[in-house]
């Protein structure tokens, strides 16, 4: 696009940080590395000659305030968001500039909306929390799915994953989310989250072909149940995950994720299915692409460029249906993903 305009990337040698980073510069941008690891962010930097690398730490607010000076936006990538979001959001306030994170932690994502929302709308910021596979991807469907529907009984969200490798942020993540809730599970029903001591029930999902009927998780919860009901009314939001991925993701022998083309991106195939159901009636949109970390970086760099070109409908802290045009955002990544978004 070659709008040369600077963005922060906080956690830029990550895994997903380093798609995010690339997908900024294929886009005319130009990233900030920021991160608390001054060695990892020196190497990531001389892989690429003329980058800004600035380290920062969550608890020096003043190397935040210098890690996003001269900047239009930040994309924070360093996990776990329940130690990082709540300063990387502050310094992006006190910067004036728009904040998109890719966190899937439903705690932390549910901190950034409770602790965020008002200071935010008051200011006239743009906060979008869980801008990534898991919260705005599935967000964005069951809002494309709604159309001119403004409420709904039920929405579901079915993934289909050919794999799940877990980085080690994603594990990391994990384990905050676990302890967090006492290692309770969480579920969405009834218009509020429920945390719940038994186990979750082992069901079939019928994805579109040539995937046909799958055994799913039937209640593997994701952020899609704190992104969806704020901004949509309802009262009932399940996720699901096809059981091989949920047992691979759980494993402590599952291995990270290994690179298998020129991008870096892993051999995972995804399909996502979300389906909005009101009464007897139904509709459903459906995505599919190859890795959910790779596919996270355009997801979130798509995000801050509408952003920042000013095509959002809300501001304050907002979910990615809320902000963008669902159906338009989603087709602007065919490059990068499948959508169906027929009802």
């Amino acid at each position: 696009m070659g709008s040369r305009e600077a963005v922060a990337v906080f956690g830029a040698y990550g895994h997903t940080g380093r798609f995010v980073v690339a997908e900024l510069r294929e886009r005319g941008f130009v990233p900030v590395l920021s991160g608390r690891d001054a060695d990892r962010l020196t190497a990531l930097g001389a892989s690429a000659p003329g980058s800004d690398v600035r380290p920062a730490s969550v608890d020096d607010p003043a190397s935040l305030d210098r890690a996003l000076a001269g900047t239009a936006a930040v994309i924070n990538c360093a996990g776990p968001f329940a130690v990082t979001a709540a300063p990387v959001i502050e310094a992006a306030l006190r910067a004036g500039i728009p904040y998109v994170d890719v966190a899937a932690e439903i705690e932390a994502n549910v901190d950034t909306f409770s602790h965020f929302a008002d200071r935010a709308r008051a200011a006239g910021a743009v906060i979008v929390p869980a801008m990534a596979f898991y919260g705005g991807l599935g967000d964005l469907l069951v809002t494309a799915a709604m159309g001119d529907w403004t409420t709904a009984d039920e929405a579901h969200i079915a993934y289909a994953l050919s794999s799940w490798h877990p980085t080690a942020g994603s594990r990391a993540a994990g384990a905050v989310s676990r302890e967090r809730r006492g290692g309770r599970r969480v579920v969405h029903t009834n218009g509020r989250l429920d945390y719940r001591d038994d186990k979750p029930p082992i069901l079939d999902w019928t994805f579109p072909e040539p995937l046909g009927t799958r055994p799913v998780v039937g209640e593997f919860t994701m952020a899609d149940v704190v992104t969806v009901p704020s901004h949509l009314p309802i009262p009932e939001v399940r996720t699901y995950m096809t059981v091989e991925a949920a047992r691979e993701v759980t494993s402590p022998d599952t291995p990270s994720p290994t690179a298998a083309d020129e991008r870096g991106r892993s051999a995972q195939t995804f399909l996502v299915e979300a389906v909005v159901r009101s009464g007897d009636r139904e509709r459903r949109a459906v995505a599919s692409g190859q890795d959910i970390y790779a596919v996270t970086a355009p997801l979130a760099v798509e995000a801050v460029e509408r952003i920042l070109t000013g095509r959002t409908k809300a501001v304050g802290v907002a979910a990615a249906g809320e902000i963008f045009d669902a159906p338009d955002f989603l087709r602007a990544l065919s490059a990068h993903l499948s959508p169906d978004l027929r009802p």
